[in-house]
């Protein structure tokens, strides 16, 4: 269990990474929420893969990988559009 979940944390962090890499524009997002929001897209990744029916492939998941990180893209874009406007405490303008 507690495997699990600090492979979700470091799975997380790099899809979440990943992802505001891939998106355009800044991103005034903290690392606990990149983490929170990719390990999020990376659930979903895979279970959309199970539906795709490329949940179990040799080797490398490309598909999978590809998946969680639009999946963390969405939900950044949802995070950012839901607090646009806001600014975080401590936070420079």
């Amino acid at each position: 269990m507690i495997g699990e979940l600090i492979g979700l944390i470091i799975f997380g962090a790099i899809i979440g990474a990943l992802a505001r890499f891939f998106m355009k524009g800044n991103q005034n997002i903290g690392m606990l929420w990149t983490i929170i929001l990719g390990a999020l897209g990376a659930l979903v990744g895979y279970w959309l893969a199970g539906l795709f029916g490329v949940a179990n492939t040799s080797g490398i998941d490309w598909i999978r990988w590809i998946l969680s990180i639009i999946c963390a893209m969405v939900f950044i874009g949802a995070y950012l559009g839901a607090t646009r406007g806001r600014t975080r405490p401590g936070a420079v303008r």
